[in-house]
């Protein structure tokens, strides 16, 4: 079933599938239902400025607006957090009433970002998920996720998901990449409590931007192709994703990160479309979009 029939038929499913798609990062990053206060411990200046909040609106079939998303990220030298939150807005409450929040620590080692620990719950309509890893230095990864509470759980190896991260994380690798050496091609390898997947990242072309009816954001863009290559596949269809995808990147502050400012991610024929609303942190405070 194409999405647009999906979005008639079973308004209930679209909006769920695109929670989940969302969720990945909304990505980017992918907080939604309200901003997330991280603390990694006693605070300097230095610390304070590293920080950054972004909110992204995302629509739907036919401009239908169905998800709010906040993230929040915070650097020390050998330090990260990333907390990410969303819920749905307007009618799509209605149909399938979804929350989540999303966070990882992690160190930089090498300026490289390895998660320690990620923890994530969803509720859906009074339904409560419970995802949860714990990384080890050596690249094991324990799954401390809550079974389901309906169907059998998925069982992965200790050697499947060794020297995989988050999705958090995987996001935040590129952005950084990106901003270093002025590319997105790479393959990350993503295990997030109930799939194990590639996200693999690949080049598209440089963009220049100009502010359209949602988004008054204008300026150079680097676009980044995103496919998703499964590995071990959920038979929980409720939770598929997105396949395929485009990010737009921009550099808003100086530093060693490029931001999302635009997203694109498809399923059958329609596309989920994405946009950077408000953004704050190291000097910048800007507000691309109406609350």
């Amino acid at each position: 079933m194409k999405l647009s029939e999906l979005s008639n038929a079973h308004p209930e499913l679209f909006v769920e599938i695109v929670a989940i798609m969302i969720f990945a990062r909304a990505i980017l990053l992918p907080t939604i239902a309200a901003a997330l206060l991280l603390i990694l411990g006693p605070s300097t200046s230095r610390e304070a400025e590293a920080g950054v909040d972004a909110r992204f609106e995302i629509f739907g079939f036919a401009g239908f607006h169905i998800l709010t998303t906040r993230t929040t990220i915070e650097e020390t030298p050998d330090r990260y957090a990333i907390a990410a939150d969303l819920d749905t807005r307007g009618l799509a409450s209605v149909f399938a009433d979804i929350t989540s929040h999303s966070e990882v620590h992690g160190v930089l080692s090498g300026d490289v970002p390895h998660p320690s620990d990620y923890r994530a719950d969803m509720r859906r309509n009074g339904t409560a998920r419970h995802y949860g890893l714990d990384y080890r230095g050596d690249g094991a990864v324990t799954n401390v996720s809550a079974p389901p509470l309906t169907g059998p759980p998925l069982f992965f190896a200790e050697k499947q998901i060794r020297g995989t991260v988050d999705q958090l994380t995987a996001y935040f690798i590129v952005e950084r990449q990106l901003a270093q050496r002025g590319t997105c091609t790479l393959a990350v390898p993503v295990f997030d409590g109930s799939a194990l997947y590639n996200l693999r990242f690949t080049d598209v072309e440089r963009e220049m931007l100009s502010a359209d009816g949602r988004q008054n954001f204008a300026g150079l863009s680097q676009v980044c192709q995103i496919v998703r290559e499964d590995l071990v596949v959920n038979s929980d269809r409720n939770e598929d994703t997105y396949r395929r995808g485009r990010i737009w990147y921009a550099r808003l502050i100086a530093g060693d990160r490029m931001m999302p400012v635009r997203m694109e991610f498809e399923t059958g024929s329609a596309a989920v479309t994405g946009y950077l609303a408000e953004f704050r942190g190291r000097g910048a405070d800007l507000h691309l979009m109406k609350e």
